[in-house]
């Protein structure tokens, strides 16, 4: 039996899944940044497995998170959208995803990728972080902060130190398994 990080007990497959396959492995991909940064913003004040449950409707309803397409929604495609059962439905939230696409793409324009902007905060490499246990494990950091900040500068919305830490955590920025994780040194193993 493998030992997971101790916030996966008890969650139904997919989340176990998430864990398991991408929880902290390195991602170099603007639309899975973009992605995470939808998520990560839907779920300010909620629980991770409430979004990880209606990511599929995440998915549905803000084009397969293209971040062009997303970019041009309007208050009628937005409005439409507080429609959605399979979305959370708070207007800030769904307003920003667009307000913060806009906002991506001028980053991908200066930078060249948002991926390259975002690891830029970590000197290009993970941090490799060795928590014994999940008490350990801070909500934000000093990197979480600056990038917080500059990303605010830039007109993103939902997009706090903590929310940012967690996008960190998600795409790989940082390696925040535990060290008794399985998966600690698989992705460590894998840089």
């Amino acid at each position: 039996m493998c030992i997971r990080c101790n916030w996966v007990k008890g969650q139904f497959p997919e989340y176990i899944k998430y864990h398991d396959e991408e929880w902290g492995v390195p991602v170099h991909d603007d639309k899975k940044h973009f992605e995470f940064l939808i998520l990560e913003g839907a779920q300010a004040g909620l629980s991770w497995s409430t979004i990880l449950k209606r990511r599929a409707g995440y998915r549905n309803a803000f084009a397969n998170f293209n971040v062009e397409e997303v970019a041009k929604f309007d208050d009628r495609i937005l409005d439409s959208l507080l429609l959605d059962k399979g979305i959370i439905r708070n207007r800030l939230k769904v307003y920003s995803a667009a307000t913060n696409a806009k906002a991506f793409i001028k980053i991908q324009k200066e930078y060249g990728s948002f991926d390259s902007y975002i690891w830029s905060f970590v000197n290009g490499k993970p941090i490799v972080n060795k928590w014994q246990k999940m008490s350990e494990i801070p909500a934000t950091t000093k990197e979480s902060d600056a990038l917080s900040k500059d990303l605010k500068k830039r007109g993103f919305k939902f997009v706090g130190s903590t929310i940012i830490y967690a996008h960190m955590q998600a795409c790989g920025l940082v390696n925040d398994h535990t060290t008794d994780c399985f998966r600690y040194r698989e992705i460590v193993d894998n840089y």
